[in-house]
């Protein structure tokens, strides 16, 4: 089974186009640009996070043996941990990213969820515990 470096994790979202996916990635959220292959791919980073950001025409986008093809959207998302939601949502939102949802609160902290130009969903997490308590499943 291949393994990725155990300090890089890597996830696949497919986009409806892979310029303007890297531009509201690298804008927004501060992800640095690996690679560009567009308009099939392009691979942001940001920590020891890589962002696959696949295009229709990449082979990730290829239809499967029963017709279905890949779409963007979806629930799954990207997990990221800030320091000062209210902050980021209000620096988001005056820079006309759109949001899913409001704030809400749980046992573990604060998240609220954007969406990225093809509908993908980004979380940004603010914890409210300290950082050895952030693996807890209760989020």
């Amino acid at each position: 089974m291949p393994v990725a470096p155990p300090t890089t994790v890597n996830v696949r979202y497919m986009v409806h186009d892979v310029d303007a996916a890297t531009a509201w990635y690298t804008r927004h959220l501060g992800f640095t640009v690996l690679s560009n292959y567009a308009p099939a791919f392009a691979d942001v980073t940001l920590g020891s996070l890589r962002l696959l950001l696949s295009g229709p025409t990449s082979s990730a986008g290829r239809a499967m043996p029963d017709g279905a093809r890949p779409e963007a959207g979806g629930w799954n998302r990207v997990h990221l941990i800030v320091d000062d939601l209210p902050g980021e949502v209000a620096r988001l939102r005056a820079a006309g990213v759109q949001f899913r949802n409001d704030i809400v609160t749980g046992p573990g902290g604060s998240q609220i969820l954007l969406r990225d130009p093809s509908g993908n969903l980004v979380e940004l997490f603010q914890p409210d515990q300290p950082t050895g308590a952030r693996n807890r499943n209760d989020r």
